[in-house]
C-alpha cells in the first residue's frame, strides 16, 4: 500500500510508514477509501507504543505468557498484557443496578419461544430468479387459497415433510438456520411469509402458533447480568485508562482522542 500519511512519533518516538501499511492489512476498508484502513492502523500503532512506554517507565519485566499450545507471547505483547493486568480495574458488578436493569428490561431474559409451523421448500438452483418466481407462484395460489398450503407442499416442497402437508412440529431457537428463525418471529399466527431464502434454497413459510417464552427468574440470568456487566465494565475502564495516556502524550501523525 502506497503510504498516504505522514509517519507518526509517540513521545518522540518514530512509527514508521512501512510499519503501518503493514498493520493497515489488518483493518478492513471499502476499497475506494484506503485512507480509513491507514488512519485505523496508525492509531492502533500509536496506542501500542504508549502502553509499552508506560510499562517501562513502571518499571515492568516482560514475562511472555503461552497464549496456546506451542505459542509464546512476544515481550512487547507480555508487557502490555502485565500493565492492563496492573492498571485496569473494572468496577464490580452492583447487583441492585443488575436487578434494576432486569426489571426495566424483561422482555431481554425470556425463555426461547416455541413455534408450530410448516413451510415448502424449493431447493436453491443455479438459476435462482427462475426460483424465486416459481416460488411466487405458489405463494400466489396459497393467498388465494391458504387452505391448499398442505397440498401444494406436497407437491412442489423438497423436504422431507412434505409427507405430512409441509408441518415441521415444534420449533424453537437452534432448530432451523438464522434467516428461518427470523422469519417465524416476524409471522403473526397464521400468516405465510415471502419466499425466503436460506443455503437450502427458498422457503415459504406458514406460522401456525407461538408460544412466548417465559421471563426467566433473576438468579437464573444473574450470572449472564454480571458477565455483560464486567465485559462493558473492563471496557469503560480500558478506554479511560487509553485516554489518560492520550492526554499527557505528545503524539504527531495522526489523531487519537476520538480513538
Amino acid at each position: 500500500m502506497k503510504p498516504l500519511l505522514p509517519p507518526v512519533h509517540v513521545n518522540g518516538v518514530e512509527i514508521s510508514a512501512e510499519r503501518i501499511a503493514a498493520e493497515a492489512q489488518n483493518h478492513p476498508a471499502p476499497k475506494n477509501k484506503p485512507g480509513l484502513a491507514w488512519k485505523a492502523a496508525a492509531r492502533a500503532l500509536a496506542i501500542r507504543e504508549l502502553m509499552l512506554q508506560e510499562a517501562r517507565a513502571r518499571g515492568l519485566t516482560p514475562d511472555p505468557a503461552e497464549v496456546a499450545p506451542g505459542q509464546v507471547e512476544t515481550e512487547d505483547e507480555a508487557l502490555i498484557r502485565q500493565l492492563v493486568d496492573l492498571a485496569i480495574t473494572p468496577a464490580d458488578a452492583d447487583e441492585t443496578e443488575l436487578r434494576r436493569i432486569y426489571a426495566a428490561h424483561p422482555d431481554r431474559f425470556r425463555a426461547p419461544s416455541l413455534y408450530e409451523a410448516a413451510h415448502i421448500l424449493f431447493p436453491r438452483q443455479d438459476d435462482m430468479d427462475a426460483l424465486r418466481a416459481h416460488a411466487e407462484s405458489v405463494l400466489a395460489e396459497l393467498r388465494d387459497q391458504p387452505r391448499r398450503f398442505a397440498e401444494l407442499a406436497r407437491k412442489h416442497s423438497a423436504c422431507s415433510s412434505k409427507d405430512t402437508g409441509g408441518l415441521l412440529g415444534q420449533l424453537s431457537v437452534g432448530d432451523t438456520v438464522p434467516e428461518f428463525e427470523a422469519a417465524l418471529a416476524a409471522l403473526d399466527e397464521g400468516e405465510i411469509s415471502a419466499p425466503i431464502e436460506t443455503r437450502f434454497g427458498l422457503h415459504l413459510i406458514r406460522l401456525d402458533a407461538r408460544a412466548q417464552g417465559a421471563v426467566l427468574p433473576f438468579e437464573v440470568v444473574l450470572p449472564r447480568l454480571r458477565d455483560a456487566h464486567a465485559k462493558a465494565a473492563w471496557s469503560q475502564a480500558a478506554a479511560r485508562f487509553t485516554a489518560r495516556l492520550v492526554a499527557r502524550a505528545d503524539v504527531q501523525g495522526v489523531q487519537l482522542q476520538a480513538a
